[in-house]
């Protein structure tokens, strides 16, 4: 590795501004928008990697074979100032100001509150930027300021605040990891958000698949000012700085970034069930189907089930598309009665095909597989206790081989969505080739983009099938962008309290950086079952995910059901009405996500970053900006300290209607059956009927009202489409604008319905919260009108 120090101005062209180091190299600085500059070197001016499949800006689709490393199509390019001199060069936007000094490195200036240029962030000043002359190694260095806050990388095990500690980023199947220590997991997302000592907010992409490290203060040498550090085993060192100010607006940027979150339909937030041990069974159909009884004789609200690999099973082995007719002799059958029950199905599916496979040989002699470094043959790795060869989607004939397989295998037999399952791509000859789509690319330079092609190839079989449906994908592994397509989940958690806690933190991060929609295996994977109250703690959290689904695998054959004990199945299905309950306000969420980039789930000090008391770690979080979510993860704990942050107007609880004021620390009760839930004050939660079947029955049926207590003003809406259609594009749709206002003599109301969907009869009751509870009384007015008692229905068609 060698330091780059010696540079000089080559040529401004555009936004784009070329330095030229050490005689040899090229240093690119791209002015994206007055938030955004992109950062590149260019070893011996060459791209080692000319394409990339992560960055995917407002209007732009990236194409299968890859967007151009150095496109900048979808972004606005805006004017900025250019300032040159012999010792440095100043590139200044309305937002942001770099500057290049002597040896190499950069200085991030962004304007405070009062309109005054601040630093924000700092490369290293000695050896910022080193490379690989021998190989494609490279390692950027940025100062470490003591008041530093670093957040972000994704699923990554531990606190939620990334300080003092080393990351690796190198997919792997994390099976029973701890939620606290494992690194690393099975995603790949270099991403850092940084809340600066001087407030401000900035993020770090660094746009490389290839394995790489982070160390974010672990690391010392006396040689240097303190400083945090980004290596990487290969590629370009291609680097996007974005600024904040808030971690939000961080957060939302790199949605904007990488691309968009996808829309699944309704059901797809509703419970999920799913255990290996049914499609293990000799007799898995009779266990699938029992299945169906069994949710219809407890009363358990369920959407869709998902079926492990079991149903592919030769022996004690998995082969993807392949149905073992013993295991299940009539799959149509099956899919019909799931579907009969309002169960949708997901199948799991797998993008390695074991040497036994019965297709093995025909896709080899095909070239379908990616190509072992030293010969002209499948690369061979170890998966699932024996060895197979990783299916190569940069190719296109894999890709129409994937997509066939994945119509005539599931979709034509009833089942109509994937779930893209062992997708790491633990290919570790990394000098191994795949096509690249006619331009073949080292695999190690790659590897994480394997399993976000894989899902993009289900998401378009299922979307050629089924094309007036939004399609519904489910993903382990992937990369930035992986939002586009799937809901994602952390994996084989292993059963403990200590995951239960750290799962929370887990899901943040991946908030955090981008990746929404969201969940975990409830109560645990792998391991020892739960004991009945870890069971309950864990459903209870995990209702409150956007991906709530109850999957299993337990060391002594048990499986984790909602009934698996019955003394405590009552408040599981109370947990479950609970969600059911907030289908509404859920199912807004997940709309504004897509079409807004609004996180779904976010710590507390997301959305009050002015309290500093937010950011010591905690268990809480919150579900969109409105409620707060307290949840257990203490064995034997029934009462619960609870910080409520200072928003300014104060908090509910949603169950009881007490109001707290923020800023304080208070102890709620926290029996088993309870879940401690807040709601900030001067809101309006959209709310169903919690003993829906499932969620197609969970319609509005009531706006629950948390008023301000003195004054305040609020507006939100509340969205209700068919579920499942693109139709709401085009304006069939049914959404309430609503704007809550807060006066000396009370609350205003105002509602207005817009959208071409008709409302019919139906009717919403209004209801407000806190009346008769420490001694509050708040007069309310809907749309002028005073509101005569505690709550009172409404015709939708008033409004």
């Amino acid at each position: 590795m060698k330091a780059l120090k010696h540079w000089s101005h080559h040529t401004t062209d555009g936004n784009r501004i070329d330095l030229e180091v050490q005689n040899r190299h090229l240093f690119s600085i791209f002015v994206l928008e007055d938030d955004v500059i992109r950062v590149l070197l260019q070893k011996d001016k060459t791209l080692r990697q000319d394409r990339t499949w992560s960055i995917q800006p407002h209007g732009t689709t990236v194409p299968w074979g890859g967007r151009s490393r150095l496109a900048t199509d979808g972004f606005s390019l805006p004017t900025f100032k250019q300032d040159l001199s012999d010792e440095k060069l100043v590139i200044e936007t309305a937002k942001l100001r770099v500057t290049v000094i002597k040896p190499l490195a950069l200085q991030w200036e962004a304007k405070d509150e009062n309109g005054q240029w601040v630093t924000i962030a700092a490369d290293r000043p000695t050896h910022a930027y080193m490379l690989g002359l021998q190989d494609h190694k490279n390692s950027h260095f940025l100062r470490r300021f003591k008041g530093d806050r670093y957040y972000g990388l994704g699923e990554k095990a531990g606190n939620l605040q990334r300080n003092g500690r080393r990351y690796e980023m190198r997919n792997l199947d994390a099976m029973g990891y701890d939620a606290e220590t494992t690194d690393p997991l099975y995603k790949h997302l270099p991403f850092t958000i940084t809340k600066s000592e001087s407030g401000i907010a900035y993020g770090v992409f660094y746009d490389n698949l290839a394995t790489c490290w982070f160390d974010l203060g672990n690391e010392l040498d006396n040689y240097h000012v303190a400083y945090r550090a980004y290596r990487c085993e290969d590629g370009d060192l291609d680097y996007y700085f974005t600024l904040g100010p808030t971690i939000k607006d961080v957060t939302k940027s790199q949605v904007r970034l990488t691309g968009k979150t996808a829309f699944p339909p309704k059901w797809s937030l509703g419970y999920s069930g799913s255990t290996m041990s049914y499609t293990d069974a000799p007799n898995a159909q009779e266990q699938l189907e029992g299945f169906i009884d069994l949710v219809e004789q407890h009363a358990i609200p369920c959407d869709s089930f998902q079926l492990s690999s079991g149903y592919t099973s030769i022996g004690d082995l998995r082969y993807v598309f392949n149905w073992n007719y013993d295991k299940i002799p009539d799959p149509k059958g099956m899919t019909d009665k799931f579907r009969n029950a309002g169960i949708n199905l997901a199948a799991n599916i797998k993008p390695c095909l074991l040497t036994s496979h019965p297709m093995y040989d025909d896709l080899a002699s095909r070239g379908l597989f990616i190509k072992d470094s030293e010969a002209d043959q499948p690369e061979i790795s170890l998966y699932w206790d024996s060895d197979g060869s990783h299916l190569d989607f940069t190719r296109q004939e894999t890709i129409d081989w994937w997509k066939k397989n994945v119509t005539e295998q599931l979709l034509e037999r009833g089942i109509g969505s994937t779930w893209n399952d062992n997708n790491e791509y633990e290919i570790w000859d990394f000098k191994a080739q795949c096509d690249g789509f006619g331009k073949p690319i080292d695999v190690g330079l790659i590897r994480p983009l394997f399993s976000l092609l894989m899902m993009r190839a289900s998401e378009e079989a299922q979307l050629e099938y089924a094309p007036e449906e939004r399609p519904y994908l489910i993903s382990r592994s992937g990369c930035p962008g992986l939002q586009r397509h799937v809901q994602t989940w952390t994996g084989d958690n292993r059963t403990g309290w200590n995951n239960l806690k750290y799962n929370i933190k887990m899901g943040l991060g991946l908030s955090m950086s981008g990746i929404y929609n969201i969940g975990h295996d409830v109560g645990g994977f792998s391991g020892d079952r739960p004991d009945p109250e870890l069971f309950v703690r864990w459903v209870q959290n995990g209702v409150m995910h956007p991906r709530f689904t109850i999957h299993s695998w337990n060391d002594d054959k048990t499986v984790n059901e909602p009934w698996m004990y019955p003394e405590v199945t009552p408040m599981i299905r109370a947990a479950m009405h609970l969600r059911q309950q907030l289908l509404p306000y859920f199912y807004t969420l997940l709309w504004k996500a897509h079409v807004n980039d609004e996180p779904m789930l976010r710590p507390t000090l997301m959305d009050h970053e002015a309290d500093q008391n937010t950011f010591t770690e905690n268990d809480d979080f919150m579900l969109g900006e409105d409620i707060l979510v307290a949840s257990v993860v203490t064995e034997g704990q029934r009462k619960r300290q609870v910080y409520l942050p200072e928003n300014g107007v104060g908090w509910y609880e949603f169950d009881t209607g007490i109001y707290h004021a923020g800023g304080q620390t208070i102890e709620v009760d926290a029996p088993l059956e309870r879940l401690p839930l807040f709601v900030r004050a001067g809101t309006v939660i959209p709310l169903a009927n919690a003993f829906a079947k499932n969620t197609t029955e969970c319609h509005l049926e009531e706006l629950a009202v948390f008023p301000f207590q003195g004054t305040g003003e609020r507006t939100l809406d509340v969205f209700e489409d068919d579920g499942i259609s693109r139709k709401w594009e085009n304006g069939e749709h049914l959404t309430l604008e609503i704007q809550l206002t807060g006066t000396a003599s009370g609350n205003e109301l105002t509602i207005r319905r817009t959208g071409s969907m008709e409302p019919g009869e139906r009717q919403v009751i209004v209801s407000v919260a806190g009346l008769g509870t420490n001694g509050l009384d708040i007069p309310l007015r809907v749309n002028g009108d005073a509101l005569p008692t505690a709550s009172m229905a409404f015709a939708l068609s008033e409004f």
